[in-house]
């Protein structure tokens, strides 16, 4: 069962990195909520979906690597690195610390403790 949540944590970020909002949203319950430390509270999944979708104009490809990973019945906490190639070509890294709640497969809240970008040109 850990695994399988794992696996669904990262599907969720597969589908965010293709443009896929809304097989992303269809992972989660209508009252699913996301946090960010950005200081701004709690959102809906489907706020912080369209967001997203809002600020990609800019972006070429974007990708997840997972760090490491945790788990325990309906909780994973992982870290990973979003990677992200702007269409200019400038590079940039962001390290962040995210849990996913789930309940009946479910994935019910976020809360995502993300670093300021990096610029990773050299």
């Amino acid at each position: 069962m850990s695994q399988d949540l794992k696996d669904k944590a990262i599907t969720y970020l597969r589908h965010l990195e293709n443009r896929e909002w809304a097989d992303a949203q269809a992972m989660c319950s209508e009252k699913a909520t996301v946090w960010h430390n950005d200081g701004k509270g709690d959102s809906t999944i489907q706020e912080n979906i369209s967001g997203m979708e809002a600020q990609i104009g800019p972006i070429q490809s974007m990708r997840y690597d997972i760090t490491r990973q945790f788990s325990q019945p309906d909780e994973v906490l992982q870290q990973h690195v979003v990677n992200v190639v702007m269409k200019d070509g400038a590079l940039f890294r962001v390290d962040a610390a995210v849990y996913f709640r789930f309940e009946d497969d479910l994935i019910t809240r976020i809360e995502e403790y993300a670093s300021m970008p990096s610029n990773d040109a050299a």
